[in-house]
């Protein structure tokens, strides 16, 4: 997708209908459909926002940033995932959440980027948090500076994430769940599953 285009489908993201969880629950593994709206309030998760940032490459294709977060001994070790985390007392609301962990993660300062709208909630069981989604965009390619919870980041094509032939399915084990068939994306060689999944799926749909 050329990003000029991208730019003038904005307005048109901003209005038009969520796929909500039936988007979502397309890429969702298993586990998570057990989970209703009363389990999950059952649980008190604690509530944390992303952000999927959308940029141009040098060639002036739509691009959106993913990163492989760190290796640690912990539940989301290693995994690709959209920059952000958990809500913070300074924060003013979720937006200002996602916003400040794309600064402290990847380095792109607020100001620089234009906030298109919110999506819908996911649940991750394993962590216990309901992360809230955002979508935005900067208008030129970001230099990226990583902080010690990111290994890489991950730039994927607009266009590979419209193309269906990029969901699969892959059977994994974790330090939760083992040998288990679980939905995902495949972008740039990454295994994108889970939480990160579901996001995006929802994202495919609002796209096209």
């Amino acid at each position: 997708m050329d990003f000029n285009n991208f730019k003038k489908k904005i307005e048109q993201l901003k209005t038009t209908e969520l796929g909500g969880l039936d988007a979502q629950f397309k890429l969702a593994p298993k586990l998570r459909l057990k989970y209703d709206a009363d389990k999950i309030r059952a649980n008190n998760p604690r509530r944390a926002a992303v952000l999927a940032l959308f940029y141009s490459n040098e060639y002036n294709k739509t691009c959106f940033l993913l990163t492989q977060r760190a290796s640690y001994k912990g539940t989301h070790s290693a995994q690709i995932s959209f920059p952000g985390g958990k809500i913070e007392e300074t924060d003013e609301n979720l937006q200002k959440t996602a916003l400040r962990e794309t600064f402290e993660e990847v380095g792109i300062i607020e100001s620089s980027i234009n906030v298109i709208r919110e999506l819908t909630d996911v649940y991750i069981p394993p962590s216990n948090f309901l992360a809230t989604p955002f979508i935005g965009f900067v208008d030129q390619k970001p230099d990226f500076d990583l902080n010690y919870e990111v290994d890489k980041t991950i730039e994927v094509l607009v266009s590979d994430l419209l193309n269906d032939t990029n969901i699969t399915s892959v059977n994994m084990n974790t330090s939760y769940m083992g040998n288990i068939e679980v939905p995902c994306f495949k972008l740039n060689d990454y295994i994108v599953w889970g939480a990160t999944a579901m996001m995006l799926s929802e994202i495919k749909e609002l796209l096209k």
